[in-house]
């Protein structure tokens, strides 16, 4: 018993602390198909009820029936049969639900009145008081649950509100650590800052200006108490310690059917079918309720970005780099951001990017530059409350920062798919290769099973791997690290997509099977026509396959062209230092050059030029002025003012 009691704090309510009660919440709740099921089973319950008593009164005071019609099968005049004493199964499991409910909310009444103002008080007074609640918390966890209520309910006997609040008492510390977890990131919030300086009360913060923002995760973790609930009360009902005979309920009516199990079995599943609806009405509201409530928080980030680049769409659609009919993806002006203490912080800035049709583009720079983060944004996928503030990724003349969640699980697979640097983490090591390919065709182009198993092969084998139907029975740790990544990214092509995303793909293998990846990725933009987004941080790949290269530095693109250019004459000091860092072009016998410093952290950029801290070319107008793309030779574009410095003389 207090495992089950304890095991609610385990949710986590760091994805929760969101503003659920934004005006469009319930929208999007009842637009979810399982939400509106179980709201409307849950409502079902609740009118039964409130109406069963009122409707058949004596069903609770009848001790016995018809006893020659006991244990009687379902019947045209018994829908539900009969139990031990001849009474109809049917009435009495109506009539019981009011007990039922009625615990049910008794249970969450003293769970809520005590662990929400007590995880507000832990999480925004912090001090001795969090001490002290934590303390008591700890103490209660340490209790024997099952015990301390079967001592309460020696004292009050058949006592549903004793047992009841008994049970609420031991399980509100595990609400109480999640709505404290929620509210310490609140809490440093600068508007709470602001509330504070203006004088208001903590009362009057703590309940309009903290509550709402907690709510989703105070909902989430009440739709699994409820759960709990139902099943302590079923439970104690089935042991004859809440409920005085002969009145109905549904853990009374489960003790019944056990009772005459082996001769009349049938009598164990009403009770237990509606008992087992309604912990899964429960459990998924609760998941429900925090998506809802996860997505009703970036509903306003979404919309604010909207608006801007609505406000600032002629200046942005000048600045989109590609321009071209064929041009498949372009983002444009993209800047993302990621919360912190202090607010936001911006981790991406001014991004502008394009990819044709059939075209290889790299992006290159050292880690924490933005790259991953960059395509994670193409992909909807940013962590950790990462969100896009402004720009547009326009993906076949669709916005995909405008997209839902459900619109851009459409496109993930089906148009882009993504290949990352470390394959084994991607492939569940539970299944066969063939059954995750199998998902993943049948998920994208709804075959049957038959016709996927055949497409399952074909995918393989378009990434030359030997022996096909071999490698389809195997499981990913059987496979080397080679043929892992061919597996990752025939799945990638499982929905025939337009855009592959590769995120550094040959990093982990040797060089021999980079060579061959390589070759099969040319092979599919020339057979496919698809294009390709390729992370680095290898010269030698981008040589090999791009078309085009973009140089990123502290969230910025510092220099875009095409490799041999490039590589002859870096027109930006960063991408100087970089390839001059190459090992593969390092003189024998020398030392290695390396660039001094490191990539400054976001929010820790400095002004004007960011490279300027470690770059050799620095002058004092560097420092001060905002540097801009330039593109002083055709398709060659630079984000510094001593360019032709590094232009050698003719």
């Amino acid at each position: 018993m207090s495992v089950s009691v304890a095991s609610v704090d385990t949710v986590s309510a760091d994805a929760l602390s969101r503003p659920s009660s934004s005006p469009r919440f319930a929208g999007r709740l009842l637009r979810r198909p399982v939400a509106v099921a179980c709201c409307a089973y849950l409502a079902l319950i609740i009118g039964v009820a409130i109406v069963a008593p009122i409707v058949l009164p004596a069903i609770s005071s009848q001790n016995a029936g018809d006893l020659l019609s006991a244990n009687q099968d379902p019947s045209l005049h018994h829908l539900l049969g009969t139990d031990t004493l001849g009474r109809d199964v049917l009435a009495r499991l109506l009539v019981g639900t009011r007990v039922t409910v009625v615990g049910i909310a008794e249970a969450l009444a003293v769970v809520l009145a005590l662990g929400v103002p007590l995880g507000l008080a832990a999480g925004y007074l912090g001090g001795w008081i969090d001490r002290v609640v934590s303390w008591l918390a700890d103490l209660t966890f340490s209790v024997p649950a099952i015990v301390i209520i079967i001592v309460v309910l020696s004292v009050f006997p058949e006592s549903m509100l004793a047992g009841m609040s008994a049970f609420g008492v031991l399980a509100a510390p595990g609400l109480m650590r999640v709505v404290r977890s929620a509210t310490l990131p609140v809490r440093e919030e600068p508007y709470i800052e602001a509330a504070q300086v203006s004088g208001l009360s903590r009362l009057y913060i703590l309940t309009r200006h903290v509550l709402p923002r907690i709510t989703g995760a105070v909902i989430v973790q009440a739709s699994f108490l409820a759960a709990v609930a139902l099943a302590v009360q079923t439970g104690l009902a089935f042991l004859n310690l809440l409920i005085a005979s002969p009145a109905p309920s549904w853990g009374g009516m489960v003790a019944d059917g056990t009772s005459v199990i082996l001769l009349h079995p049938w009598l164990i599943w009403p009770p237990g079918i509606a008992i087992a609806l309604m912990m899964l009405a429960l459990g998924l509201l609760g998941d429900a309720v925090r998506d809802a409530a996860t997505e009703a928080w970036s509903a306003p980030v979404i919309r604010r970005a909207r608006q801007r680049t609505a406000r600032d769409g002629s200046t942005a659609a000048t600045n989109v780099s590609a321009g071209r009919p064929e041009t498949l993806l372009a983002v444009d002006q993209l800047s993302i951001a990621f919360p912190s203490r202090s607010g936001t912080t911006r981790v991406v800035e001014g991004l502008n990017l394009d990819v044709a049709e059939g075209e290889i583009v790299g992006i290159v720079g050292e880690s924490g530059c933005g790259k991953t983060v960059s395509i994670s944004a193409i992909l909807g996928l940013l962590p950790g409350g990462g969100r896009i503030e402004e720009g547009r990724i326009l993906f076949s003349g669709r916005d995909l920062a405008r997209f839902s969640e459900a619109e851009l699980r459409r496109i993930r697979g089906k148009e882009i798919a993504l290949v990352s640097q470390e394959p084994m983490i991607s492939l569940d090591p539970a299944f066969t290769v063939g059954w995750q390919l199998r998902e993943a065709v049948r998920t994208h182009l709804r075959l049957p099973r038959g016709e996927a198993r055949a497409r399952v092969l074909e995918l393989l084998a378009s990434v030359h791997l030997p022996d096909p139907a071999t490698v389809a029975r195997r499981y990913p740790h059987e496979l080397s690290g080679g043929m892992a990544q061919r597996v990752a990214i025939a799945r990638a092509l499982a929905g025939e997509p337009r855009l592959l995303i590769a995120d550094e793909p040959t990093t982990a293998l040797d060089v021999t099977i980079q060579a061959e990846i390589l070759g099969l990725l040319r092979e599919l933009t020339a057979t496919r026509k698809m294009a390709i987004l390729l992370v680095t941080h290898d010269w030698g790949v981008v040589a090999d396959i791009c078309d085009r290269v973009v140089v990123m530095y502290a969230g910025q693109v510092v220099e875009r062209a095409e490799p041999a250019p490039m590589f002859r004459t870096p027109l930006h000091p960063y991408t100087e230092a970089l390839l001059s860092a190459n090992p593969h072009r390092a003189p024998e016998a020398e030392k290695l050059p390396a660039i001094p410093g490191d990539v400054p952290p976001p929010g820790l950029w400095p002004a004007g030029c960011r490279f300027h801290p470690r770059c050799s070319y620095v002058t004092s107008e560097c420092r001060d002025r905002v540097i801009v793309l330039e593109a002083p030779f055709p398709r060659r574009q630079t984000r510094c003012i001593h360019y032709e410095e590094l232009v050698p003389d003719e």
